[in-house]
């Protein structure tokens, strides 16, 4: 039974990069005994909690299984505090919908071909992507040496030109994914800047 003298787990929150989830929160402190905890789930449209994989555990974090991945789903986990027949309240999250709140980390660069007039990038793309994925990718690029307001380029391919550089002029670039569904879009991260000088023609 939930108990006044063992404080509940605080600071409770989903974590989220690029689909990859889990659930974490602060430890409780008491002064001898070793506290353990207990994660359920339930999803918006089963109002039933269900174990997730981790009843009992030491650790402070709890990874969302397999089972878990579907990223329309709406879940909404808890986790409370034990220590021996002792039990804490359940502490609750907000409601979690994995393509709406996931951290989409920035792409990475796999090759740069420097021509006198371009750049050609490619990138491999954040995370595995899913039937009905539209991945978009924003390519801010900017002459390094001046001041030069940096241009934006949109483009849908993973292997993109920047076109229309000065020759044997450095130039740099960042690079950003966004996902776009029927009725939403999700913006990630950018990347740190790369530079690259062009060639003489």
């Amino acid at each position: 039974e939930s108990s006044p003298h063992l404080p509940a787990p605080k600071d409770v929150r989903v974590y989220s990069y690029n689909f990859h989830s889990s659930l974490r929160w602060s430890p409780v402190e008491v002064d001898r005994g070793l506290v353990l905890y207990t994660v359920h789930f339930k999803t918006g449209s089963f109002n039933h909690w269900d174990e997730m994989n981790c009843t009992r555990i030491s650790q402070t974090e709890c990874s969302f299984p397999w089972s878990l991945k579907e990223r329309r789903w709406t879940l909404v986990l808890r986790v409370r505090a034990e220590l021996g027949q002792v039990a804490s309240d359940w502490v609750e999250t907000d409601p979690f919908v994995a393509e709406r709140n996931t951290t989409i980390g920035p792409p990475k660069v796999k090759n740069v071909v420097e021509n006198s007039d371009s750049l050609l990038i490619s990138v491999t793309p954040p995370f595995e992507s899913e039937a009905g994925d539209f991945l978009q990718y924003h390519v801010y690029y900017w002459e390094n040496a001046s001041s030069t307001t940096v241009k934006e380029t949109n483009i849908s391919s993973t292997l993109f030109k920047v076109g229309n550089l000065k020759e044997l002029t450095l130039y740099c670039f960042r690079i950003q994914a966004e996902l776009i569904h029927s009725y939403h879009q999700l913006l990630g991260l950018q990347s740190a800047p790369k530079c690259h000088r062009t060639t003489i023609s």
